[in-house]
């Protein structure tokens, strides 16, 4: 399904997917670095600056969502067209992973980490889904 210009919803799908996880990423490696964000994270149980091991956790979460930005922009035929075949099964994990982070997201004791990232994790469920759904695209 084209949305104008030869753009397909599943390109606009996974483009605004990716930028959601560019802003989980930028989020993550500041969590990293030090910044005192820890009640917008892991269920605000680390208020400040995350503990030395949840530092290195969020630079596994940022090469966790690097990877599954890439297999959406392959699904979706942007990036990696080498991978399309690959990215045809594994943009259900990467919806499963989704969900998960959804539901996780909305059941957080954080106020905080809720009103924040689950409205972003809903939209990143959409689209991944939207993605997975979306006819091939090569």
């Amino acid at each position: 399904m084209f949305v104008s210009n030869g753009i397909t919803t599943s390109e606009v799908a996974a483009s605004v997917f990716a930028l959601c996880t560019i802003v989980v990423i930028l989020f993550q490696i500041a969590l990293a670095a030090g910044a005192p964000w820890g009640e917008f994270a892991m269920g605000g149980r680390f208020p400040g600056k995350l503990p030395s091991a949840m530092r290195i956790a969020a630079l596994v979460q940022v090469v966790v969502l690097a990877f599954i930005t890439f297999i959406v922009l392959a699904r979706a035929g942007i990036a990696g067209s080498e991978f399309y075949e690959l990215s045809v099964k594994a943009i259900w994990a990467v919806v499963g992973f989704s969900l998960l982070a959804t539901v996780l997201n909305l059941i957080t004791p954080s106020k905080r980490e809720r009103m924040i990232w689950a409205p972003v994790a809903i939209l990143m469920l959409v689209t991944s889904v939207i993605v997975a759904l979306s006819p091939a695209s090569f």
